[in-house]
């Protein structure tokens, strides 16, 4: 990793960084921002566990994903721009610190998107975010002569975007926009935030860091896991609060710890940044689709919370309920990898057949919840990821042992 930028230099020129930069990490200010993140996570995370607690769990799961894109979608940005033009002088510290301030005030408006569809704040906290990154955009624009017609396309498209996001809000709020056109709305424009980088990159791409890029989706992950094992913790509380405990609590808890480390050991079965470099063009595919992982590890934490607190004492909420709510998002999580993992590489981690039967039974097991309680279920869904970890590891001593097979006959030819 080059060294970081002395105190004294307050303005460094901006300029692309090399896509070969050896040692290139996630520097202090990647870190700090990330964990802003935690706090609009957290709290995007407890209105779904509270809708699910309610019996809401649908109608609170669109709210949700429509704030996770706009936490999704600021937190990447920013990570494929710092990966290409991460100066670490003081313009740019102060501009990335601007976006901190935006994600915390996307947080505060959460529960009120998602309780009474009021995204004013969400909408205020997305502008301060996105004012930030255009200025980065405009300054690269204005130093990098190579790629000056890229980094401005980049600070249109995402500028005039924030003119739609907030039009729709004035309309909104106007009472001119029909309820029923919000949802399409919404779409509308997320659709076109999801265009722009692929209309700029076609001027002359960005000189982002396979490896960089890999592990700063890796610690993000790592966080949603965290997330997870926070949301559990506060389901333990509420239970512990009703007065419950006892075994079925334990139980949940400990099976849904162990959900989350086997989901662990699933995403980082591929070397990423290996996979990257080799094919770069799938960047967006990959990138993109981490947008469900995402939003999966996020859901499974509020589904854990629930789980977690009836395992305690009675919820209101039906058992199907709650069983679905933790196995959906790990189904999606299942599928979603093993996408990811062969758009980068030709030999799949996970062979096909052993996805599609561990995606088909933990989406069957909530259908026996009525019977044997979410205990049970969680559990079950626990064993089945821990078997599909135990294959991966079973098929990858093999594969090794045959290779060493192969090159031991190789020498002992003449």
């Amino acid at each position: 990793m080059p060294p970081a930028s002395p105190p004294s230099r307050i303005r460094i020129r901006m300029s692309a960084r090399p896509i070969d930069e050896p040692h290139r990490v996630a520097s202090q200010l990647e870190l700090l921002f990330d964990l802003t993140f935690v706090v609009a996570v957290a709290a995007a995370t407890a209105e779904l566990a509270h809708h699910i607690a309610g019996g809401h769990g649908l109608a609170g799961l669109i709210p949700f994903l429509q704030v996770f894109f706009a936490i999704w979608w600021a937190w990447m940005n920013f990570t494929w721009f710092a990966s290409c033009y991460d100066t670490d002088d003081v313009a740019y510290r102060l501009l990335t610190m601007v976006q901190m301030a935006g994600v915390l005030v996307l947080a505060a408006g959460v529960p009120a998107a998602a309780g009474h569809d009021d995204y004013a704040i969400v909408t205020l906290g997305y502008f301060i975010m996105r004012l930030g990154l255009v200025a980065q955009w405009a300054r690269a624009g204005l130093e990098d002569r190579e790629r000056r017609r890229t980094a401005l396309r980049y600070a249109a498209g995402v500028g005039l975007l924030q003119v739609g996001w907030v039009l729709r809000l004035v309309l909104d709020e106007a009472g001119v926009l029909p309820p029923s056109l919000r949802l399409p709305f919404f779409l509308c424009l997320a659709v076109l935030e999801l265009a722009v980088p692929r209309w700029a990159e076609r001027v002359n791409p960005t000189t982002w860091h396979p490896h960089h890029i890999a592990e700063r989706y890796g610690l993000f992950t790592i966080i949603l896991l965290g997330e997870s094992v926070l949301a559990a913790s506060r389901g333990v509380q509420g239970a512990l609060e009703a007065g419950r405990g006892g075994g079925a609590l334990v139980v949940v808890a400990g099976s849904g710890l162990v959900l989350l480390f086997a989901l662990w050991w699933l995403y980082f079965l591929v070397e990423a940044g290996e996979g990257l470099t080799e094919r770069r063009h799938r960047s967006f595919l990959w990138g993109y689709g981490h947008y469900g992982i995402f939003a999966a590890l996020a859901a499974l934490g509020a589904g854990l919370e629930v789980a977690v607190e009836q395992g305690g004492h009675r919820l209101e909420v039906s058992p199907l309920a709650v069983g679905y709510a933790v196995a959906v998002p790990v189904a999606v999580f299942l599928v979603l990898i093993a996408a990811l993992h062969a758009l980068l590489t030709a030999r799949a981690a996970v062979r096909p057949p052993v996805v599609a039967a561990g995606v088909a039974a933990v989406l069957l097991l909530p259908l026996a919840a009525p019977g044997i309680g979410v205990t049970a279920v969680v559990a079950a869904v626990a064993a089945v990821c821990v078997l599909l970890v135990a294959v991966t590891i079973a098929r990858g001593r093999r594969s090794a042992g045959h290779v060493h097979a192969l090159g031991a006959d190789h020498g002992q030819q003449p």
